[in-house]
């Protein structure tokens, strides 16, 4: 089973943001900092989710537990449910990916255990912002 670390970060709320994506398992270790504009850190939490999602679906993984430390994204996943309508379309978007594998787990983390992901997020936010 192939794991999956994601993590959302925002210089500001909303502010310049970053997606972090470790993926390890099967001999693999890959690692994904991706800028993502300017949003709020529930945003940029459900981004790295989606992002994550596409990339080991194009890696054809038909197996994967993802780990986050975002509660909101944890909840909404697992009840297929968010209280915030704004989120709806990302939460959609996310259960219709994560339908195309055989087996799809999603869990919360503490931070601590999520340090990985997000340095890589906090790296995307970096490069966005000096331009790279």
């Amino acid at each position: 089973m192939i794991e999956v670390y994601i993590d959302g970060a925002t210089a500001g709320n909303p502010g310049p943001s970053g997606a972090g994506i470790l993926i390890k398992g099967n001999g693999e270790h890959h690692r994904y900092a991706i800028a993502l504009g300017t949003m709020t850190n529930h945003e940029a939490e459900y981004h790295a989710l989606l992002h994550a999602l596409k990339i080991c679906l194009e890696k054809k993984y038909t197996s994967v537990s993802f780990r986050t430390d975002s509660q909101l994204v944890d909840r909404a996943m697992n009840q297929e449910h968010v209280k915030n309508k704004a989120f709806a379309p990302l939460l959609e978007e996310a259960l219709k990916l994560s339908s195309q594998f055989d087996l799809f787990f999603i869990k919360w983390i503490p931070s601590s255990q999520n340090a990985g992901a997000d340095q890589l997020a906090r790296q995307a936010i970096n490069q966005k912002e000096a331009g790279m």
